[in-house]
């Protein structure tokens, strides 16, 4: 798995663990933490490997899998790390591709929803091209994740490569980096710390977010069910609402005082509207979200309690 010691990466670890694979972490940790599979370090089904994915790289022993998430997903971590944005997507899928065409394992790109930029289509389903700037300061992520799929594709149909695509909608939950600028860990960390909550614009823009372990259930769906090779897969929750509502909510749930700030939208190209449509990862993959917001905000908050000092881990 490349990119495992991220927000995603590492739950995706724990679900492979427990369920009794082998998993061999790649990460070269620009944003992943070590913390994230500190837990797992010691056990003889996880072997962490420290490498930039980017450059070409080697792993020993028979592979069956290739969960390729290997990337900064954030806009602070994308825009602080461009360059190498751009290459782990570019460079990096090809080295991930090879990989899986000289062992013959299955392969899953992680992409995103952001492929479709500032939508013109809603609710965005796969086969919508999107509104993608592509000489734009997001553009080393967006455009990275397209030229990401579109190589992936060129492996399917030349070299006979299984592989598949999931476009990843917003996520959230335990280990999600409280840096990062996401609306979730912004908003839940300026809340427990009784900051004013930061949003930008006037909130009226709208996002659908999914629990972690619902995501999981997605990926693990689209790798092992058969004859998806090749297609493409919406992984997200169309529970749509506005970032305002969202700031409410984890503002309510946190029990905090901080007060709700308007600030003047940080890129032209962050989307007004963004939910999935789910219909095919529905049809063919038998997978939905299951677990309400207000359930998964509650256990988001509650780590987030532990990670930033305000409580112990009970017991």
């Amino acid at each position: 798995m490349t990119g495992g010691a991220g927000f995603i990466g590492s739950h995706l670890c724990d679900r492979l663990i427990a369920r009794g694979d082998d998993v061999v972490c790649a990460d070269n940790l620009i944003t992943g933490q070590a913390s994230n599979v500190e837990h797992l370090r010691g056990n003889p089904q996880f072997h962490f490997v420290q490498v930039d994915v980017s450059r070409p790289f080697a792993i020993d022993g028979p592979i069956d899998q290739i969960f390729h998430l290997a990337s900064p997903a954030s806009p602070r971590g994308y825009l602080e790390k461009p360059l190498e944005t751009a290459l782990v997507n570019s460079q990096g899928t090809q080295h991930a591709l090879e990989l899986a065409k000289r062992t013959g394992a299955k392969f899953l790109l992680a992409s995103t929803s952001e492929a479709y930029g500032d939508p013109l289509v809603h609710p965005q389903p796969e086969d919508y091209w999107g509104n993608v700037n592509p000489i734009g300061m997001r553009s080393c992520y967006d455009e990275g994740k397209r030229f990401a799929e579109a190589l992936t594709m060129i492996y399917v149909r030349q070299f006979n490569v299984d592989a598949r695509i999931v476009r990843i909608f917003n996520c959230y939950g335990p280990r999600s980096d409280p840096r990062d600028g996401r609306i979730v860990p912004n908003f839940v960390t300026q809340a427990l710390l009784g900051q004013p909550i930061t949003v930008y614009g006037d909130g009226s823009q709208t996002r659908s977010l999914g629990y972690v372990s619902d995501l999981i259930d997605g990926l693990l769906r689209a790798m092992d069910t058969v004859d998806t090779i090749g297609r493409v897969y919406n992984l997200g929750n169309p529970d749509e609402r506005s970032v305002l509502e969202f700031a409410q909510v984890i503002k309510r749930l946190a029990g905090s005082s901080s007060v709700i700030e308007f600030h003047p939208p940080i890129s032209t190209d962050d989307p007004q509207r963004r939910c999935p449509d789910i219909t095919r990862a529905r049809r063919e993959l038998g997978w939905e979200p299951r677990v309400p917001l207000e359930q998964g905000l509650l256990d988001t908050i509650a780590w987030f309690r532990i990670r930033l000092g305000l409580t112990t881990v009970p017991g």
